[in-house]
């Protein structure tokens, strides 16, 4: 009965570690619940296999309560912290408003997507950031071949045969380079001279795919795109997306019906309303991972601003490396807090990268060694496995069950357009029942 309360907020990579660290270290001086949207942590570098239909949607989702047992679970989405109360107000899959009480708190929100200024973007492109939004994309694609085998012309089933991918980093160069074979297999099965090959298109403003990594990594990925047939557009940007295409800066207008939009991410809104300092939208946090002037507050991953003590004047980037590490130590500094442990400050250089491009290929670093084909690939899927807190051996056997038997290639209309808005930051949008939209044809 006088155990301190601790809240994590979010159960992302950050928020999941935070929450299991603190279960294990100090289980009997805290009661530890933990606010989330839905009851299991999301893998996302995987969801890409999701949207391919080479992974079961579960298979890259960690239940949390099976994964936690001695942490509670609270469903419901955080609207507001109160500092001055210790309080975080919520409001739960039903629409119901609750609130949490603290004696400490994790802030561990995460991110949503990133959108930019540019006309017809939120009204027509598809977002890449959770479960929903992968299974809608798998049956919307395969909706666009099965359309475009029917199309009334050469033109209609030209470009719904064509989808455009926004953004060359981790996530669009992932969707992009699987996109391309889950559509391969889907036109190998049509009927002979149903439309041909189904065209892919990755559009970045950087001058290269995957600028964030090695130009050595960089390389090993636009050569595997192209060789696969995928239109890679450096050095180009979206003016305008409508219904039928999209127009890039340079004139050109591309007929297509699908748009996936992966330009990157940007802090949870929630950060900056709490009213404390904040870098880019990112709270600012000590190394230690507690907020100046509030000890009894910590926040870590994508919605902290943590000093990287690997390089004097920078923060730390937005990955799930850092979030995972981050959100172990933020677990261990507030059992500290309560008497278990000292606290450390936050100190860690990045053991590699790793793009999974599909089949055998991929582009990896581990400890700063490049590779590619498939020792890339299998570094690759071996690095997965050991990250994931849970489903390793269902993951092996849909990666082995991929390779020696032909995908299911149904729509099973789970998901409708409108239950998966591109503003992720308005998540209220997502509560608005409505009709299907032009969008789902």
């Amino acid at each position: 009965m006088n155990r301190s309360r601790v809240v994590v907020v979010g159960a992302g990579f950050a928020g999941f570690q935070a929450a299991r660290a603190l279960s294990r270290t100090a289980r009997d001086e805290a009661e530890i619940i933990l606010l989330n949207p839905t009851d299991y942590f999301l893998y996302l570098p995987l969801l890409p296999q999701v949207a391919a239909g080479i992974l079961e949607p579960r298979r890259v989702t960690v239940s949390l309560p099976g994964a936690l047992p001695r942490v509670r679970l609270q469903l419901g989405e955080a609207r507001e912290v109160d500092l001055d109360a210790r309080r975080v107000r919520f409001t739960d899959p039903e629409g119901r408003s609750g609130t949490l009480e603290y004696d400490r708190l994790v802030l561990a929100v995460g991110s949503v997507n990133k959108l930019l200024p540019v006309p017809g973007v939120a009204d027509h492109a598809h977002g890449f950031r959770g479960i929903p939004e992968a299974l809608y994309l798998r049956d919307h694609i395969t909706r666009q071949i099965e359309l475009a085998d029917v199309a009334a012309s050469a033109g209609e089933s030209a470009s719904r045969r064509t989808f455009v991918v926004v953004g060359a980093g981790y996530t669009g160069t992932e969707v992009a380079a699987q996109g391309g074979l889950f559509t391969d297999a889907l036109t190998r099965k049509r009927r002979a001279g149903s439309g041909g090959r189904a065209r892919w298109v990755l559009v970045d403003i950087a001058d290269r795919v995957l600028p964030e990594l090695d130009r050595r990594l960089s390389s090993t990925a636009d050569r595997v795109l192209r060789r696969r047939g995928v239109d890679v557009r450096t050095g180009s940007s979206v003016k305008e997306v409508t219904e039928d295409g999209v127009l890039l800066d340079d004139g050109e207008f591309i007929e297509t019906r699908t748009l996936i939009w992966c330009v990157g991410v940007r802090p949870d809104p929630l950060v900056s309303e709490i009213g404390l300092p904040v870098e880019r939208g990112r709270l600012v946090v000590e190394p230690r991972l507690g907020v100046p002037g509030h000890p009894e507050v910590f926040a870590c991953g994508d919605a902290a601003a943590v000093p990287d003590l690997t390089r004097p004047g920078e923060y730390t980037p937005m990955t799930a490396q850092h979030a995972s590490r981050q959100g172990k130590l933020a677990g261990l500094n507030v059992a500290a807090s309560l008497g278990d442990g000292d606290q450390r400050p936050y100190e860690h250089h990045d053991l590699g990268f790793a793009v999974d491009l599909g089949g055998v290929q991929a582009a990896a670093n581990p400890l700063g060694i490049a590779l590619s084909g498939p020792l890339a690939g299998a570094v690759t899927r071996g690095y997965h496995l050991a990250a994931m807190p849970g489903n390793r051996v269902r993951v092996a056997a849909d990666w082995l069950l991929d390779a020696v038997l032909p995908r299911q290639a149904v729509q099973l209309g789970l998901v409708r357009s409108w239950a998966v808005p591109l503003d992720t930051a308005s998540p209220e949008l997502a509560h608005v029942p409505g009709p299907a939209t032009a969008k789902e044809e």
